[in-house]
């Protein structure tokens, strides 16, 4: 439970430090970017890079839970994803007016689903890690 616990913690600071490098890495490489970034009047391209930022940050989280509280169930996998999706609803509804539905849309339902990829991804690798060692 504790390592469960500690994982979702550390995926989550994961997830914190990888939105916030791509942002600022966003922001001083694309200075159209910089320019609107706090009026949020991002072009199709920018909300895309976003979002290529988030599912980048999410599956992160995944891994990094996963690899941490080294539980095989689904709950421990999807944990930080669902405390993001419930933190972030009364956020994408403050900004509705902002972006377009398909923008909230996607970044809200895929938080569950990739932090999920991303547990499989590293109990996968966990898994080929000890067969490797045992052969």
């Amino acid at each position: 439970m504790a390592k469960g616990i500690l994982g979702g913690i550390a995926g989550l600071a994961v997830w914190v430090i990888v939105v916030t490098v791509g942002g600022l890495i966003l922001r001083g490489a694309w200075p159209a970017y910089s320019r609107v970034a706090e009026a949020m009047t991002f072009t199709l391209p920018m909300m895309v890079a976003r979002l290529a930022i988030s599912v980048l940050a999410t599956v992160a989280m995944g891994l990094v839970t996963s690899a941490v509280a080294r539980q095989s169930s689904t709950l421990a996998r999807v944990m930080p994803g669902v405390l993001l999706l419930v933190a972030f609803i009364p956020v994408h509804i403050a900004l509705w007016e902002k972006f377009p539905v398909w923008y909230h849309l996607t970044f809200l339902t895929s938080l569950v689903p990739l932090t999920y990829a991303g547990g499989k991804i590293a109990a996968r690798g966990a898994r080929g890690a000890l067969t490797a060692s045992v052969s």
